[in-house]
Protein backbone atom coordinates (compact mmCIF):
# COMPACT_ATOMS: atom_id res chain seq x y z
CA UNK A 1 0.00 0.00 0.00
CA UNK A 2 1.37 3.24 -0.97
CA UNK A 3 2.09 5.65 1.61
CA UNK A 4 0.84 9.35 2.45
CA UNK A 5 1.48 11.60 0.01
CA UNK A 6 2.25 15.81 0.72
CA UNK A 7 1.01 18.67 -1.91
CA UNK A 8 3.06 21.66 -2.53
CA UNK A 9 1.01 24.02 -4.28
CA UNK A 10 1.99 26.88 -6.48
CA UNK A 11 0.86 29.09 -9.09
CA UNK A 12 1.67 30.20 -12.85
CA UNK A 13 1.18 32.82 -15.01
CA UNK A 14 1.44 33.29 -19.08
CA UNK A 15 1.29 36.99 -19.75
CA UNK A 16 -0.04 37.10 -23.32
CA UNK A 17 0.47 40.39 -25.52
CA UNK A 18 0.59 41.54 -29.46
CA UNK A 19 3.62 42.73 -29.79
CA UNK A 20 5.38 43.61 -33.73
CA UNK A 21 2.18 41.95 -34.96
CA UNK A 22 2.71 38.20 -33.29
CA UNK A 23 1.33 36.99 -29.98
CA UNK A 24 4.23 37.08 -27.13
CA UNK A 25 4.39 35.71 -23.99
CA UNK A 26 6.49 37.48 -20.85
CA UNK A 27 9.07 35.30 -19.24
CA UNK A 28 11.41 35.49 -16.57
CA UNK A 29 14.88 34.44 -16.03
CA UNK A 30 15.58 31.90 -13.07
CA UNK A 31 19.11 30.00 -12.50
CA UNK A 32 17.67 26.76 -14.64
CA UNK A 33 16.26 29.11 -17.62
CA UNK A 34 13.45 30.87 -18.43
CA UNK A 35 10.04 29.99 -16.94
CA UNK A 36 6.43 31.50 -16.23
CA UNK A 37 6.25 33.95 -13.55
CA UNK A 38 5.00 32.55 -10.47
CA UNK A 39 5.63 30.70 -7.09
CA UNK A 40 4.06 29.41 -3.91
CA UNK A 41 1.11 30.81 -2.17
CA UNK A 42 2.31 32.92 0.76
CA UNK A 43 0.62 32.57 3.82
CA UNK A 44 -3.34 32.82 4.08
CA UNK A 45 -3.37 33.98 0.41
CA UNK A 46 -5.75 32.38 -2.41
CA UNK A 47 -5.01 31.22 -5.82
CA UNK A 48 -6.23 34.53 -7.50
CA UNK A 49 -4.22 36.74 -5.86
CA UNK A 50 -0.88 34.47 -5.07
CA UNK A 51 -0.92 34.63 -9.37
CA UNK A 52 -1.15 38.56 -9.24
CA UNK A 53 1.21 38.97 -6.68
CA UNK A 54 3.84 36.46 -8.67
CA UNK A 55 2.77 38.32 -11.79
CA UNK A 56 3.76 41.83 -10.35
CA UNK A 57 6.80 41.41 -8.09
CA UNK A 58 8.65 39.39 -11.09
CA UNK A 59 7.58 41.32 -13.96
CA UNK A 60 6.57 44.58 -12.98
CA UNK A 61 3.02 44.47 -14.58
CA UNK A 62 0.33 46.27 -12.78
CA UNK A 63 -3.01 45.04 -13.10
CA UNK A 64 -4.55 43.19 -16.04
CA UNK A 65 -7.02 40.57 -16.79
CA UNK A 66 -6.06 37.73 -15.28
CA UNK A 67 -7.63 34.06 -15.84
CA UNK A 68 -7.27 30.43 -14.44
CA UNK A 69 -6.61 27.85 -16.78
CA UNK A 70 -6.22 24.82 -15.36
CA UNK A 71 -4.62 22.52 -12.96
CA UNK A 72 -1.82 20.28 -13.11
CA UNK A 73 -0.01 17.57 -10.77
CA UNK A 74 3.07 16.38 -10.80
CA UNK A 75 4.72 13.33 -8.68
CA UNK A 76 8.12 14.69 -7.73
CA UNK A 77 9.74 11.28 -7.66
CA UNK A 78 11.40 9.86 -4.32
CA UNK A 79 10.45 11.76 -2.00
CA UNK A 80 6.65 11.52 -2.44
CA UNK A 81 4.93 14.79 -3.21
CA UNK A 82 2.86 16.40 -5.38
CA UNK A 83 3.46 19.47 -6.81
CA UNK A 84 -0.04 20.79 -7.67
CA UNK A 85 0.25 24.14 -10.27
CA UNK A 86 -2.82 26.03 -10.76
CA UNK A 87 -1.83 27.59 -14.15
CA UNK A 88 -3.55 31.26 -15.46
CA UNK A 89 -2.87 33.23 -18.32
CA UNK A 90 -2.87 37.63 -18.58
CA UNK A 91 -4.07 39.39 -21.31
CA UNK A 92 -1.51 42.87 -21.41
CA UNK A 93 -3.29 45.59 -23.42
CA UNK A 94 -0.54 47.02 -25.63
CA UNK A 95 -0.60 50.29 -23.86
CA UNK A 96 0.60 48.17 -20.92
CA UNK A 97 3.18 46.85 -22.50
CA UNK A 98 6.09 49.20 -20.20
CA UNK A 99 6.10 46.68 -17.34
CA UNK A 100 7.54 48.30 -14.80
CA UNK A 101 10.69 47.69 -12.40
CA UNK A 102 10.50 43.78 -10.96
CA UNK A 103 10.30 43.94 -7.53
CA UNK A 104 12.18 40.68 -7.36
CA UNK A 105 15.21 41.85 -9.40
CA UNK A 106 14.42 39.02 -12.12
CA UNK A 107 15.47 39.53 -15.72
CA UNK A 108 12.59 39.27 -18.04
CA UNK A 109 12.17 38.93 -22.10
CA UNK A 110 9.15 38.87 -24.46
CA UNK A 111 9.31 35.53 -26.50
CA UNK A 112 7.01 34.35 -29.35
CA UNK A 113 3.94 32.18 -27.80
CA UNK A 114 5.33 29.61 -30.82
CA UNK A 115 9.03 29.87 -29.36
CA UNK A 116 9.07 27.82 -26.86
CA UNK A 117 12.63 25.61 -26.89
CA UNK A 118 14.56 27.76 -24.24
CA UNK A 119 11.25 27.23 -21.80
CA UNK A 120 10.76 24.78 -18.95
CA UNK A 121 8.77 21.25 -21.06
CA UNK A 122 5.85 21.93 -18.41
CA UNK A 123 5.38 25.52 -18.94
CA UNK A 124 5.84 25.40 -22.79
CA UNK A 125 2.96 22.94 -22.39
CA UNK A 126 1.01 25.49 -20.56
CA UNK A 127 1.75 28.09 -22.91
CA UNK A 128 -0.14 25.91 -25.86
CA UNK A 129 -3.18 24.99 -23.79
CA UNK A 130 -3.43 28.91 -22.86
CA UNK A 131 -3.03 29.89 -26.52
CA UNK A 132 -5.39 27.24 -27.05
CA UNK A 133 -8.15 28.65 -24.55
CA UNK A 134 -7.77 32.38 -26.00
CA UNK A 135 -8.06 31.49 -29.63
CA UNK A 136 -11.33 29.26 -29.09
CA UNK A 137 -12.89 32.28 -26.44
CA UNK A 138 -12.52 34.27 -29.23
CA UNK A 139 -15.64 33.01 -30.66
CA UNK A 140 -17.90 33.00 -27.83
CA UNK A 141 -16.69 36.37 -25.88
CA UNK A 142 -15.41 39.61 -25.95
CA UNK A 143 -11.95 38.66 -24.90
CA UNK A 144 -10.02 40.04 -27.54
CA UNK A 145 -10.51 43.72 -26.29
CA UNK A 146 -8.51 42.59 -23.60
CA UNK A 147 -5.31 43.20 -25.38
CA UNK A 148 -6.38 46.15 -27.20
CA UNK A 149 -5.43 49.76 -25.95
CA UNK A 150 -7.52 52.39 -24.92
CA UNK A 151 -8.27 53.34 -28.52
CA UNK A 152 -8.17 51.26 -31.76
CA UNK A 153 -9.25 50.94 -35.20
CA UNK A 154 -11.63 47.77 -36.02
CA UNK A 155 -8.41 46.76 -38.27
CA UNK A 156 -6.27 46.88 -35.41
CA UNK A 157 -8.70 44.21 -33.61
CA UNK A 158 -9.27 42.27 -36.41
CA UNK A 159 -5.62 42.07 -36.79
CA UNK A 160 -5.59 40.75 -33.09
CA UNK A 161 -7.88 38.18 -33.36
CA UNK A 162 -6.09 36.98 -36.67
CA UNK A 163 -2.19 36.68 -35.02
CA UNK A 164 -4.30 34.86 -32.11
CA UNK A 165 -5.95 32.39 -34.80
CA UNK A 166 -3.40 32.44 -36.69
CA UNK A 167 -5.63 32.82 -39.64
CA UNK A 168 -7.04 35.52 -41.89
CA UNK A 169 -10.91 36.89 -40.89
CA UNK A 170 -13.00 37.71 -43.69
CA UNK A 171 -12.80 41.72 -43.16
CA UNK A 172 -17.01 42.68 -43.73
CA UNK A 173 -18.19 40.00 -41.84
CA UNK A 174 -15.79 40.39 -38.50
CA UNK A 175 -16.86 43.93 -38.83
CA UNK A 176 -20.67 43.21 -38.41
CA UNK A 177 -20.15 41.00 -36.02
CA UNK A 178 -17.79 42.74 -33.73
CA UNK A 179 -20.93 45.89 -34.24
CA UNK A 180 -23.62 43.47 -33.79
CA UNK A 181 -22.18 42.54 -30.07
CA UNK A 182 -22.93 46.16 -28.38
CA UNK A 183 -19.47 46.09 -26.74
CA UNK A 184 -17.13 49.28 -28.66
CA UNK A 185 -18.04 52.53 -29.06
CA UNK A 186 -17.13 54.83 -31.49
CA UNK A 187 -15.00 58.12 -29.60
CA UNK A 188 -15.74 60.34 -32.47
CA UNK A 189 -12.07 60.53 -33.02
CA UNK A 190 -10.01 59.33 -36.30
CA UNK A 191 -6.79 57.69 -36.54
CA UNK A 192 -4.49 59.30 -39.68
CA UNK A 193 -1.90 56.61 -41.12
CA UNK A 194 0.68 57.80 -43.96
CA UNK A 195 -1.32 58.38 -46.89
CA UNK A 196 -4.02 55.89 -46.09
CA UNK A 197 -7.89 57.15 -45.48
CA UNK A 198 -8.78 57.98 -42.07
CA UNK A 199 -10.34 55.50 -39.94
CA UNK A 200 -13.14 56.19 -37.22
CA UNK A 201 -11.53 55.43 -33.72
CA UNK A 202 -13.32 52.89 -31.17
CA UNK A 203 -13.63 52.05 -27.20
CA UNK A 204 -14.22 49.69 -25.11
CA UNK A 205 -17.59 50.16 -23.65
CA UNK A 206 -16.95 47.66 -20.55
CA UNK A 207 -13.01 48.01 -20.24
CA UNK A 208 -11.62 44.89 -18.12
CA UNK A 209 -15.00 43.11 -18.30
CA UNK A 210 -15.09 40.06 -20.74
CA UNK A 211 -18.94 39.50 -22.27
CA UNK A 212 -19.77 36.11 -23.16
CA UNK A 213 -21.96 35.89 -26.30
CA UNK A 214 -25.49 33.74 -26.11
Amino acid sequence: MAGPVSLTLSTDVVPFAIRAERLEILVVRQPAGWRLPGGSLGAGENLDTAASRHLTEQTGLGEVYLEQLYTFGRPRQGVGTLAVAVAYYALVPTGALAAGPAASGAATAWISAEALADLRSDHADIVGLAHRRLASKLAYSTIALQLMPERFTLSELQAVNETILGEPLDKRNFRKRILALDCIEATGEMARSGGHRPARLYRAKRPGQVDFIK
